[in-house]
Order: C-alpha cells, then sequence, then structure tokens
C-alpha cells in the first residue's frame, strides 16, 4: 500500500477515474441518440486538439481530446452550445435533416440530454448495489448504547436506551443516519427527539467539533452528537435487494450534497471547501493508494457528482437544456434564439468564473499560497 501518492500516480488514477465517467456519460447521451436515428459525427473524451481517433462504418469519430477534464457527442444538426439549427441545417435533403437532432420531438431530445445523467446515476447504483451484496448493509438502530462524557450528548440529557427518532425534525431509522446528519453539521445547534422508556421527550444539543488529519496530511472537519451504538448491525444483503439498497444509497448521498451545497451558498459553511478537477486528482491519487475498494467507491462518488452537477438547471450543462426544452413543451415552440444565446453566454460566463474560484481553492488546499505568503513574508 503506497503511503504518499506522486505526482505520476495521481494523474494515472485521475485519468481512471474521469476517462471512464466521462466515456460512460456520453454513452449515454450517445446510446440514446441512437435509439432515437441521430446520426452522432464525433463522439470525444477530452477536448481540444484531438491526440488519437478512428472513424467508424457509422461515420462517427471517436477520439481523444489533449485535455482531459471531459468530453462530448456532436450530433447532426446540432450547430451550437444552444442546439439550434442554421441555414447549413435547412439546406440539408428530407433524409438526411431526419437524422439530426433538431428534427426529433421535444420529448426525444430530452431524453438524449437526460441520458448521460441518468447513466452516471446507474453506473453509481451498480457500485454500491456490489458493495452491499460484498459487505451488507449497515441497519444498527438508533438507540443511544454510549454515551460520551462532555459530549453535546451528554450535556443534552441523552442517556444509554434512548431511541432517536428525529434531529431537526429529520426522521433517523438508523444509527447511521444519525452519524451522517451529525458529520455535516458541526457546531450547530440540533432539536433530537427521541423515545425513553416508551415516551417521547426532545431536547437540544450544540454538536461538537472534531478535527481528523489523514495520513496524507489532509484536515476534516466533523460534527459530533457524542453518542455510540451498543452494538453495530450489518444485515446480509442478496443480488434481489441491491438494487433497492442501492438507490436508497445513492438518494443519501444526493441529499448530502444538496445539504452541503445549500450551506456553502448560505454562508454556514467556508467556500473553500469546492473543489475542482485538481482535489479531484489528489482525492483519486490518495484512494487509488488505499486499495482498490476505496477507489472503486471513490468512483460511485464522483459519478454521482457529475450526474447530479450535469442536471442543474445552469445553460450549457444538461440541465439548462433540459429546462429549455420544458419551455418548450409548455409553449407549444422553443425560446427566442437571442434569449437562448445570452443565457448561454451568461452560464458559460458562471461556469468559468466557478472554475477559477474552484482551481484557486484547489491551488490554496496544497499549500500553494501559504507558500507565497511565507516567501514575500
Amino acid at each position: 500500500m503506497l503511503q504518499s501518492p506522486g505526482v505520476l500516480f495521481t494523474v494515472l488514477a485521475f485519468v481512471l477515474v474521469i476517462g471512464p465517467l466521462v466515456f460512460v456519460h456520453e454513452m449515454g447521451h450517445y446510446l440514446a441518440g441512437r435509439w432515437f436515428g441521430v446520426h452522432a459525427e464525433a463522439f470525444s473524451i477530452g477536448f481540444g486538439r484531438e491526440v488519437a481517433g478512428f472513424t467508424d462504418k457509422r461515420g462517427t469519430r471517436w477520439k481523444f481530446g489533449w485535455l482531459p477534464l471531459g468530453g462530448y457527442v456532436r450530433f447532426a444538426g446540432d450547430m451550437n452550445p444552444a442546439s439550434q439549427p442554421d441555414a447549413a441545417w435547412l439546406a440539408l435533403p428530407p433524409e438526411q435533416r431526419a437524422r439530426t437532432f433538431q428534427a426529433k420531438p421535444v420529448w426525444q431530445r430530452a431524453i438524449i440530454v437526460a441520458a448521460g445523467p441518468v447513466v452516471n446515476f446507474l453506473l453509481a447504483m451498480l457500485i454500491l448495489g456490489g458493495f452491499a451484496v460484498a459487505y451488507g448493509d449497515a441497519r444498527t438502530p438508533a438507540t443511544v448504547g454510549v454515551v460520551e462524557q462532555g459530549s453535546a450528548a451528554a450535556a443534552a440529557g441523552l442517556r444509554p436506551g434512548d431511541r432517536v427518532v428525529a434531529l431537526n425534525g429529520r426522521e433517523v431509522e438508523y444509527f447511521e443516519d444519525l452519524a451522517s446528519f451529525a458529520k455535516i453539521h458541526p457546531g450547530e445547534r440540533v432539536r433530537v427527539d427521541f423515545v425513553r422508556d416508551g415516551a417521547a421527550g426532545s431536547t437540544e444539543a450544540v454538536l461538537g467539533t472534531r478535527r481528523e488529519r489523514d495520513r496524507f496530511g489532509n484536515e476534516y472537519r466533523f460534527g459530533r452528537l457524542g453518542v455510540g451504538p451498543s452494538r453495530p448491525v450489518i444485515v446480509p444483503v442478496g443480488l434481489a435487494e441491491a438494487p433497492v439498497v442501492a438507490v436508497r444509497r445513492t438518494g443519501e448521498i444526493v441529499q448530502l450534497m444538496v445539504e452541503t451545497l445549500g450551506q456553502i451558498i448560505s454562508g454556514r459553511r467556508p467556500i473553500s471547501e469546492l473543489g475542482g478537477p485538481l482535489q479531484i486528482a489528489k482525492v483519486s491519487g490518495e484512494q487509488l493508494a488505499l486499495g482498490p475498494e476505496a477507489f472503486v467507491f471513490l468512483l460511485a462518488l464522483v459519478s454521482i457528482n457529475l450526474g447530479f452537477i450535469n442536471l442543474l438547471p445552469v445553460p450549457m450543462l444538461d440541465g439548462g437544456h433540459l429546462l429549455f426544452y420544458a419551455v418548450e413543451a409548455v409553449r407549444r415552440r422553443p425560446l427566442e434564439p437571442q434569449v437562448q444565446e445570452w443565457a448561454f453566454r451568461g452560464g458559460l460566463a458562471a461556469l468559468l468564473a466557478l472554475m477559477v474560484l474552484v482551481t484557486f481553492n484547489d491551488l490554496g488546499s496544497f499549500g500553494l499560497w501559504r507558500n507565497l505568503a511565507d516567501l514575500i513574508g
């Protein structure tokens, strides 16, 4: 097991994460388009100048770009980022025009666009379902077995035997739900609803904050209630139940993502926690160094993130296209080209600004700004 991944190892791990996930995402678009009879002109992993590629018998150019930070499928008739047809499209012969993206009804275009994120979620569910079959599913009852002395739980008056049923009104079914909630709310005051000796009770607790440093030097801040179960319960999972567990786990991960994003937007969590490609590369190298199980689990997490982010209703992302298609379905006609054009320009500007921000954060997490400050000082 590697103690500290080097640069080449980290680059390899990053390629092993981003390459397959981008391929799966774009393959979702490609297969949906092919199902509806849309001709794909190009299928690219990476952006920029082509490094290598080939053309198949259907006339699709499969290629690799020199910048491996994404990919795309370019369908016939998809003339620009707003998917607006131009005069060249109108001049196509009818039989050729029928195989273009813009010739398809809005519901088919929506399915083609949504297929990419959907396949990312399906891949994550496949991985999480496999883990459930291999290692079982944690379903420890949310009953307090141990109360740590001096903890938030002790100050709130919780006792062994209390069964926690809700935190801030959110239902708690298993102890793992309790731990996940506490983990992302460090230092916050929460209402704890519990059952003691058959009677319902409620109290408030200010969650403690615990800082941990892993073997790679990364520091994490966690919330902590200060309770533990009597004993963990791991339930075996069969193949028939695995999809159910996978869907539940995926939903829990998405819920955590939405909540932490809301905390950043509201200022309860520092914006410096937003990471970008450099941070993903760093984590990829670390998880690959930890072993195949950790790395495959990271694949599931990044796949969920990729699917979730692409569904955000931001122009230039799949979610932005879906938003325009929803408007088109209601209006029975597309938005005016000028409106779409300005929306996509705004979306591009927002994404570029976000990339600058997360890159700034990534470089800060590597200690660049601290080292520069030390040199200047």
